[in-house]
Formats: structure tokens, C-alpha cells, sequence
């Protein structure tokens, strides 16, 4: 009984001392089998207290008058399945007759708390079946990425979600993005983490980083095309739009439409072009907005009206030519002056990290997530890379990048600078950058002969 009393005490200290040091190693090791027994034991109650029940149907009350039994009690939404996964729980209902996603969706907080979770989503699946997903520890907290992901191209995992998921930047279904952050938010590292999910495939990235390259020059060997000021920018953005119309041209002239040709093979984008003869996709980040869209004379309003309307134009057409963008920014509002507003009704993808005021917010998600608006300032300081991401869906999701140093970025930059295209259009805004070593250097203790 004294081994058995020792050893039971051990177990218990382990778990806590696991709890508390590696909350993703205590959920795996003890965590997931205690919440799926409290799942299993407290379901009944906790539907019953949370009114996700249905009182039992009229035949089921003639029946128990018939057979002189008890009157039935009200039912809980079927379970159709109870998965574990790294994070947390999987829990896929069937809906009961009269109840509906959105009463689920209301009561997450209420079933956080009775099952003993740290978070609990929902999400409808289809008609009559909603998948919850709960989450047993703050996977924010240090974030892993899963070893194993989807890859496909234009489509690139680069942060993990409050629920556990893998949250992806896919450019082929959300071609333009808006990333807001204040200073020290955790915006670059989500910029480095694109950058270098971006680099392993075919694309050409091209980089306006206004403050003097600090940020994107020193990736500079996969990037087909670089400018760290607006008059550079100006030009480089002139060279996209002529390279989208040149793109377009080969479309319409490689279109197949004519009655030989079935309707499924007609071409109306990049995509729809033979693998020989597609042209490389771009992707064009811009690092800070607000420096293009400013000015302090008349000629340089010339320049920033220019500027604008060429982003504009690219964010309406550039999707079929497979240009895509990704604006990132400090602040984005209407003071930036007139075209910004219709800039950002053209990006799709919203995602905010700490921003210093509720404009910037309502900015990214007023228009598409109100409840985001309120989420996005909440975000505390000392939690860098904590963001919130939605799309013109409606939805939204808090999520945090994995962190990514400049040095390990420059390191995936350059193992893949072999893959970065030469486009003819955009040959004069080539970064030009030392070619890289071909073998290390023996080290020598002995001085180098002078002349």
C-alpha cells in the first residue's frame, strides 16, 4: 500500500509539474483521456443546463401513456463523434428537430466552463450537424506548428489558431490581404513568416518596403524586384500594371474559345493556361502603406495619387494576371487621403495585430466582422503576435505566428534563391546582391601574405 501511495503521488506531481511546464505534454500524456471521461459523463447535464435540449416529441409522449411509463426526458444533441487531437477535443453533434448552429454557437462560453476546457469554438458543418472544437490548454501561448501540413500551391500555412487548426494564407481563394500592427505587434514576423513559406514555391515576390529596405532588403535573394522609396515605388508599381496588361494579352490570345474547344478548357486566367505557358505568379508586399500614401508638397501628392491608383488597379484586375498583394501598415484609415477606402474594399483578407486605436480596427474589420473590431483592441502588449484574422465571409479567429527570426528567414531566402524568376519587365528593380559562397573558407591561424 506504501509503493502504491508513493507512486500515485509521483504520478500526480508529474502531471502537475507537466501542467504547468508543458501544458501541450500534460494534455497529451493525461489531459486528453480526463476531458474526454468528463465529456462522456457530464453531456447529458451540461446540454440540459446550457438549453441545448428539446422537449421529447409527441409520439414519444403517447407512447409512454400508453405503456404506462415514465414521461420521457428532454433530448441533448446525438454525438456523432469524439476525436482527440493534439490541442484539444473534437466533438461532432446532430442537432436535434428545432435546434439550431447559432443556439451552439451561443452557449461555447457556458460549455467551456462545464467541461473544464480552455476554449470552445463552433462552426456548422451542414445541415443539422455542427463540429464543436475544444481546446485544452492556450496553444497561443508557445505556438508549434503541426509537423504535418496541406501544402498546394499559392497556399501556405503561417500561424496556428485559438482552436488548434493551421491557419493558411491561400492567395488563390483570398488574392489580396491587409495586415495592420503597431510598432512592436509581431506584424514583421508574420511578414517573415509569409516570406518564407512563399520562398520554397514557384513566385516571384516583389517588395516595397519604404523604410529604407530595412525590413525585406536583406531577403533580397528571392525577390525578383525590391524598391525602398516611393519615387522607385511609383515606377515599380508602372512596371506591375504593364506586365498585367502584357499577361492579359497572352490570355486572350491563348483563350481557346473556339467550338472545337469544350467550354471547361476555356482560359480566363493564369490558371486556366497550359503548365508551359503560364506566366509566374507575383506576389507584391508592401511593407509600410502609409508611407506611400503620404505627402508634404505638390508634386509629391502627384506621386502619391499615382501610387494609389496603380494599387487599386492591380487589387481590382491583378487576380486573373496572378498578381496578389499584401499590404501591410501601422495605421489605415481615410486620413491617407482619398482611393484608400476603395483600395480596401478590394482586400479580402483582414488581419490585425495590436493596433494603438479602435479607428484602425474599424478599418480592417468594420466593414466585414464588427465583433472582430472589439477582439482586435483587446489584444494585450505583452503578448506580441496575437492577431485577428477574418475575410468578407464574416468570420473571424484569433491566431499567432509562429516566431520567425530575420536570420532564419535570410537562411530560407537564400537555400531557395534558385528559384527566383527573372521577369524582363521588372529587370530594373532586381536587387543586386553578392553571389553566395560556394564553399566555407578554411579557417587559418596563419596571417594572409601582403604585398
Amino acid at each position: 500500500m506504501t509503493a502504491f501511495t508513493v507512486a500515485l503521488v509521483l504520478v500526480v506531481a508529474a502531471a502537475g509539474l507537466l501542467r504547468w511546464r508543458r501544458p501541450a505534454w500534460y494534455w497529451l500524456t493525461f489531459g486528453v483521456i480526463l476531458a474526454a471521461l468528463r465529456v462522456a459523463f457530464r453531456y447529458a447535464s451540461v446540454m440540459d443546463a446550457c438549453g441545448l435540449t428539446v422537449p421529447p416529441s409527441r409520439w414519444r409522449l403517447a407512447l409512454a401513456r400508453v405503456a404506462n411509463r415514465p414521461v420521457p426526458e428532454s433530448r441533448a444533441p446525438r454525438i456523432l463523434r469524439l476525436r482527440p487531437t493534439r490541442t484539444g477535443l473534437v466533438l461532432r453533434l446532430k442537432l436535434r428537430p428545432g435546434q439550431d448552429a447559432f443556439d451552439v454557437s451561443a452557449a461555447t462560453d457556458r460549455l467551456r466552463h462545464s467541461f473544464g476546457m480552455y476554449g470552445v469554438t463552433s462552426r456548422e458543418l451542414r445541415s443539422g450537424v455542427v463540429e464543436l472544437r475544444m481546446t485544452g490548454y492556450d496553444v497561443l501561448q508557445r505556438v508549434q506548428m503541426p509537423a504535418k501540413v496541406d501544402h498546394a500551391p499559392m497556399r501556405i500555412p503561417v500561424a496556428l489558431r485559438e482552436d488548434g487548426a493551421i491557419h493558411y494564407r491561400d492567395y488563390r481563394t483570398v488574392p489580396h490581404g491587409l495586415t495592420l500592427g503597431a510598432t512592436e505587434s509581431g506584424k514583421s514576423v508574420y511578414q517573415r513568416n509569409l516570406v518564407a513559406g512563399l520562398a520554397a514555391q514557384d513566385v516571384a515576390l516583389v517588395g516595397i518596403d519604404c523604410k529604407q529596405g530595412v525590413e525585406l532588403f536583406p531577403l533580397a535573394r528571392r525577390f525578383s524586384a525590391l524598391a525602398d522609396n516611393p519615387d522607385t515605388a511609383l515606377e515599380l508599381l508602372d512596371a506591375l500594371v504593364t506586365h498585367m496588361e502584357d499577361v492579359y494579352q497572352l490570355i486572350r490570345a491563348q483563350q481557346r474559345i473556339s467550338v472545337n474547344v469544350p467550354d471547361a478548357e476555356i482560359a480566363a486566367d493564369i490558371w486556366d493556361l497550359p503548365a508551359d505557358m503560364r506566366p509566374v505568379p507575383v506576389v507584391v508586399l508592401v511593407d509600410e502603406v502609409a508611407e506611400l500614401a503620404l505627402f508634404a508638397s505638390k508634386d509629391e501628392e502627384k506621386r502619391r495619387d499615382r501610387i494609389i491608383t496603380a494599387l487599386v488597379r492591380l487589387a481590382q484586375l491583378g487576380r486573373a494576371s496572378g498578381i496578389y498583394l499584401e499590404i501591410c501598415g501601422q495605421r489605415f484609415g481615410s486620413e491617407l487621403g482619398k482611393g484608400i477606402t476603395m483600395l480596401r474594399a478590394q482586400l479580402t483578407g483582414r488581419t490585425a495585430h495590436r493596433v494603438n486605436d479602435e479607428a484602425s480596427a474599424n478599418m480592417a474589420f468594420g466593414d466585414i466582422a464588427p465583433d472582430a473590431v472589439l477582439a482586435a483592441i483587446q489584444i494585450p502588449t505583452d503578448t506580441p503576435g496575437i492577431a485577428v484574422t477574418g475575410d468578407s465571409s464574416g468570420g473571424w479567429a484569433r491566431i499567432r505566428a509562429p516566431h520567425t527570426s530575420l536570420r532564419h528567414a535570410v537562411n530560407i531566402c537564400s537555400r531557395h534563391a534558385d528559384r527566383t524568376p527573372d521577369l524582363p519587365a521588372l529587370a530594373a528593380f532586381r536587387p543586386a546582391v553578392a553571389p553566395l559562397p560556394s564553399a566555407r573558407v578554411p579557417l587559418s591561424k596563419t596571417a594572409p601574405a601582403t604585398a
